[in-house]
């Protein structure tokens, strides 16, 4: 094989998905090999992976006197074999890569009954001096599922056409569907101050979630939004994994407490992608795919994403930037009281958490902004807002920097949709938004 043929890391990524266990090869200072599985060979850059540190084995101690070693990939689709030759650099404890092979572990473990007993304690990154393909003719490979050049271009051109939050979401989520047959998609956004992600928007589930919240950190979702990276598990076998153990925290025997919204996910996911959408250096929410199917989600598919993550964050941050002209043409509207049986809105300021006739609507900053704007309807019949009074306003307890308050307003606008309780929230132009009511509501304050 010439040079020109010759394997590169980046050719052989589909090697690294974890599927089929690594065999990785070292020796003692006195000459003694040791051959062991591995679970992780992850993909670092185009010269380096990271080997998955879990156990003070042999295999942990040969590397330490002597740092190099012999790794044997196999392809799960082709069934070809390549042998990596490795020297070993240091480890990482801590930080974006690591946070996502212990992600990636835990989906690999579920897969033999073993979560509960694998632990990743560090990921040792090796530079990669030698790729050599081994005889055999091995399978065909798999066609790719879809031309992801063209499909970032059909998905991006849709993105730049949009002019509005709502229309943004929904015109990713359709591309991602039409153009990158994902099945399965959410969109969640970061309020750094609450350590919370919610849903804003989603596609392919039973109910669309929106509202829903999870930890900064929790899970995969959380994990690509605290350490600002990608984490992808492509198999696994069990409902409740690291990448979302949430149906288990809100009690296996009590159901979904009264104040919290149910999670949208797939009961048994096997395939799962958090992207975090940065812009200007900022984290502001995460794209998140997943699939019933292994191995939906390789590499191929997490550049294509990653590209569209970067454009959805940047048309966010840009829609999300205050407008002062639009939101100072502002007229104070006033509209006629409605008619009809009045409507039950308790607001729990300690939280600021909303019931609409005793069901539970929204809390936080969303909650806040809701009881502001039937409260200024109660005593003056004003209807319309603009979005520079909601940011002035201290007592809504949006953050200086990066307040997401068009994000807030669509997922209230969205809650209250769904709840169907005759309370609406409209866009009334750019920078504001208009308060509707079918019946009249009565507010009270509950302790």
């Amino acid at each position: 094989m010439n040079d020109a043929n010759a394997p590169t890391l980046r050719s052989i990524r589909a090697c690294l998905e974890g599927a089929i266990p690594a065999v990785t090869a070292t020796c003692a200072p006195d000459g003694t090999p040791n051959v062991a599985y591995i679970s992780q060979v992850v993909y670092v850059d185009e010269g380096h992976v990271a080997l998955s540190f879990q156990f003070f084995n042999k295999t942990r101690q040969n590397i330490l006197a002597n740092p190099c070693a012999t790794v044997l990939l196999l392809d799960p689709v082709t069934a070809r074999y390549f042998r990596l030759q490795l020297r070993y650099l240091r480890t990482e404890t801590a930080g974006p890569l690591f946070e996502r092979m212990r992600a990636q572990l835990a989906g690999i473990a579920s897969h033999d009954g073993m979560a509960d007993v694998f632990a990743l304690k560090g990921s040792d990154v090796y530079a990669v001096d030698h790729i050599e393909a081994l005889p055999g003719e091995g399978l065909p490979a798999a066609p790719a599922r879809a031309d992801l050049l063209a499909a970032v271009r059909l998905c991006s051109q849709r993105l730049a056409r949009c002019s509005g939050l709502d229309e943004l979401l929904q015109a990713l989520l359709a591309g991602l569907h039409e153009h990158l047959a994902v099945r399965h998609a959410m969109v969640l956004m970061l309020d750094a101050q609450a350590g919370q992600l919610y849903t804003v928007a989603s596609f392919g589930y039973a109910h669309s979630g929106v509202g829903s919240e999870i930890r900064l950190g929790q899970g995969v979702i959380g994990m690509a939004a605290r350490e600002a990276t990608p984490v992808r598990i492509s198999h696994m076998t069990h409902a409740a994994l690291y990448s979302h153990a949430l149906r288990s925290s809100l009690g296996e025997s009590g159901g979904t407490p009264a104040h919290d919204i149910p999670y949208p996910g797939l009961a048994a996911p096997h395939s799962q992608l958090a992207l975090p959408l940065i812009s200007r250096g900022h984290t502001l929410g995460v794209l998140f795919v997943e699939s019933p199917l292994d191995l939906q989600f390789g590499y191929p598919d997490e550049d294509a994403l990653v590209a569209l993550a970067g454009q959805l964050a940047a048309a966010i941050d840009l829609l999300q930037a205050p407008d002062e002209a639009d939101e100072a043409a502002h007229t104070a509207a006033v509209t006629a009281a409605p008619l009809g049986p009045a409507v039950r809105v308790r607001y729990f300021a300690a939280n600021a958490s909303v019931f609409v006739n005793d069901a539970y609507l929204i809390k936080g900053v969303a909650g806040a902004i809701l009881c502001k704007l039937l409260r200024e309807h109660a005593a003056s019949g004003r209807s319309e807002f603009s979005n520079r009074e909601l940011r002035l306003d201290p007592a809504l307890g949006l953050p200086e920097v990066a307040d997401n308050l068009e994000a807030r307003l669509l997922l209230l606008q969205r809650r209250l949709q769904e709840s169907q309780t005759g309370i609406r929230l409209e866009k009334a132009g750019r920078g504001r938004v208009r308060l509707c009511l079918d019946a009249p509501v009565r507010l009270e304050a509950a302790d």
